[in-house]
């Protein structure tokens, strides 16, 4: 038997994550039915150009006012795609009409104001989820996998880097405005993932530059070491790397191996492969260089969004609880320079 679809909105196409996010959802008319999109343009025009070319992703859609789209009879959930400054009051606004949220990434630069979002949520049971892009990676999920049984043994090390050389001037431009620039905005997508490795690290060394092409203060060449007891994580990203999409990477060394996920993720109908070294066999894998194949995927999100249809309907919090999504938000805003983590 067929379960109905859920009844969602999404409110602000302005987030770069936005558009991709309403192609998913009308990809999958069987589990969700979008009854209405608020624009957020008229009320953020510095962010206006990470839209424009992606309008027909709404084409046929219903526009609301954020007014009308919390007021909808028989809303299930609400997807909150708004700029990056603006997520955390609007999910409080969200919050206050006891809707289950898809959130996008990073909360913002108010870390007391993403307590009150995630302490609300967990008080009312509402389902709430971070919008970081790896999440439903099936590459990533090795990693985890292979750390959490011990294969690699005791991590030492992780090297990650999320750079990339789109965007042209208006993207630089995009960055100076943002406290953290490159580091905040992406580089919180690493920081999921090496706090899900490794924890909550005793120090956050930020450092953040400008390369010489752009305007000074703004943060287009980041990099944030984040060290644990008896090993270090560093993350980096430049929005000035040629080729650097296709080289963005995270290495994982432990005592026993390596595993190494470059690139990160591919659309083009290729599988998405992870290669793992082990000094001995582990988990029915064999000394020496593997090669793991995880799959060939079309869409980003797809995973992703089913399991937030999942936990909307089951009243669950899902595999990420506000304990993680709170660590890596102020991981984050230690390695964007935003606050001081020096123990």
């Amino acid at each position: 038997m067929s379960m109905p679809r859920l009844r969602v909105v999404q409110i602000g196409i302005c987030h770069e994550h936005a558009a991709a996010k309403m192609r998913t959802l009308r990809a999958l008319p069987e589990v969700f039915e979008v009854v209405g999109v608020v624009d957020d343009r008229t009320l953020h025009a510095a962010s206006a150009h990470i839209v424009e070319e992606c309008l027909t992703a709404y084409d046929g859609l219903t526009w609301l006012s954020e007014a009308e789209a919390l007021a909808m009879p028989g809303l299930d959930a609400v997807l909150v795609e708004t700029p990056n400054a603006d997520l955390v009051a609007t999910a409080l606004r969200c919050l206050e009409h006891d809707l289950p949220m898809h959130m996008d990434k990073p909360a913002g630069w108010d870390l007391a104001a993403f307590d009150r979002l995630l302490s609300g949520c967990d008080a009312r049971g509402l389902p709430f989820q971070m919008g970081f892009m790896f999440r439903a990676n099936p590459a990533f999920a090795f990693c985890a996998q292979a750390v959490q049984a011990g294969w690699i043994g005791e991590i030492s090390s992780i090297q990650a880097d999320m750079s990339h050389d789109y965007g042209g001037e208006a993207y630089q431009r995009y960055l100076a405005r943002m406290p953290g620039g490159i580091m905040f905005n992406l580089g919180c997508h690493l920081i999921d993932a090496v706090a899900g490795l490794l924890g909550r690290p005793q120090r956050v060394v930020p450092l953040n530059l400008s390369t010489s092409d752009v305007a000074d203060g703004t943060a287009n060449l980041c990099q944030a070491t984040l060290i644990y007891p008896h090993a270090f994580a560093t993350v980096n990203a430049c929005s000035r790397k040629a080729g650097g999409l296709d080289a963005r990477r995270m290495v994982v060394c432990g005592s026993n191996g390596t595993i190494e996920l470059s690139p990160l993720e591919r659309f083009d109908g290729q599988p998405l492969a992870v290669h793992l070294t082990l000094r001995e066999a582990r988990g029915g894998h064999p000394a020496g260089r593997s090669v793991i194949d995880c799959g060939a995927r079309r869409d980003r999100y797809r995973e992703h969004l089913l399991e937030f249809a999942d936990m909307v309907r089951t009243r669950t919090r899902g595999r990420h609880g506000s304990a993680h999504d709170r660590l890596v938000h102020e991981i984050t805003l230690a390695a964007s320079g935003c606050i001081d983590w020096t123990a």
